[in-house]
């Protein structure tokens, strides 16, 4: 089944699946949080097939998601690095993880994340950059931007939760 481009679709997570939602690609950002940079670490942590694996960091630097830095010159090896753009992943990452930490881990999550600051155990939380307050589907509502096309704004609408 060939992929379908997102590309012309006005719509920012089409626009981001675009960049990392074909499989491997977040696993790929997922395992360079994790430390790992070099083509060989990634192909043995992931299992994954050499001309997949190859195929998805060039979309990924491409992208700007990853810089591609020499590390060798004979033969030719490079490290595979995040980003500030990359790095943004980290957000996503961890709302996906906690999310399969809840829904899918019945034996309880495989990782947990310690805040460096005060040593505890933590949960990601989404709060609003004005108040402090959390932020939940039903603690937010939706409204046009800059960026959206006049002809979608009747499918905001009436949108409620």
């Amino acid at each position: 089944m060939e992929r379908v481009s997102f590309g012309d679709m006005r719509c920012s997570v089409a626009q981001c699946l675009e960049v990392v939602g074909e499989w491997w690609s977040l696993l790929i950002v997922r395992d360079a949080f994790l430390g790992v940079r070099r083509f060989d670490d990634f192909q043995a942590r992931l299992g994954i097939s050499r001309n997949i694996l190859n195929q998805r960091l060039k979309t990924l630097v491409d992208h700007g998601v990853f810089k591609r830095v020499p590390y060798q010159d004979n033969p030719p090896r490079s490290e595979y690095l995040l980003t500030d753009k990359g790095r943004d992943l980290w957000h996503v990452l961890t709302a996906m993880r906690q999310w399969g930490d809840r829904w899918a881990a019945p034996a309880g999550p495989p990782l947990g994340m310690r805040h460096s600051t005060c040593g505890r155990l933590v949960d990601a939380r989404s709060v609003c950059s004005h108040c402090g307050e959390p932020l939940s589907v039903r603690t937010v509502t939706v409204e046009p931007g800059p960026g959206y096309a006049d002809l979608e704004r009747t499918a905001l609408e009436g949108f409620t939760h």
